[in-house]
């Protein structure tokens, strides 16, 4: 990946919907090449082009971060059972004091505790959960900077 992918990823995260046409204008190459480019970050998987949507205005008015300690040997298990739910939108395994971090999205917080229960509670393996239920969110993005 060189500075020239580096630049399109960046315009893209800016906006998504620009043209490769557009694209290439802004970092002064071919459509062709933006067009090639492109192919090959998708295709390598270093980019995927997705909607990010606003859970609130989709109706999953609860959102919460939840901490799951796990069993030392049930780690990878577990981050894949969590990452398979419904209303998981990210999973991450971490250091520290949770083994695993998971964002859910739902759309009251009556489901939301029933999904702990039901849902995360009985997952083999998890000890404990701590869940950080979002009052507001004030920067929502998905991406790096490049």
């Amino acid at each position: 990946m060189d500075t020239l992918d580096r630049k399109i990823i960046a315009l893209l995260e800016s906006n998504g919907r620009a043209s490769n046409a557009r694209i290439a204008r802004d970092v002064g190459v071919s459509e062709g090449t933006v067009r090639r480019r492109l192919k090959r970050l998708i295709q390598d998987k270093i980019i995927n082009v997705v909607a990010l949507p606003d859970p609130g205005k989709l109706g999953y008015n609860s959102e919460a971060i939840i901490g799951v300690q796990v069993d030392p040997d049930q780690v990878d298990a577990v981050a894949e059972k969590l990452s398979a739910l419904q209303h998981t939108r990210w999973v991450a395994v971490t250091t520290g004091t949770y083994d695993v971090f998971a964002w859910a999205t739902l759309p009251t917080a009556e489901e939301l505790g029933v999904f702990l229960r039901e849902k995360i509670g009985a997952i083999a393996g998890v000890r404990r959960t701590e869940t950080f239920v979002n009052l507001g969110v004030t920067k929502r993005e998905y991406g790096i900077p490049v």
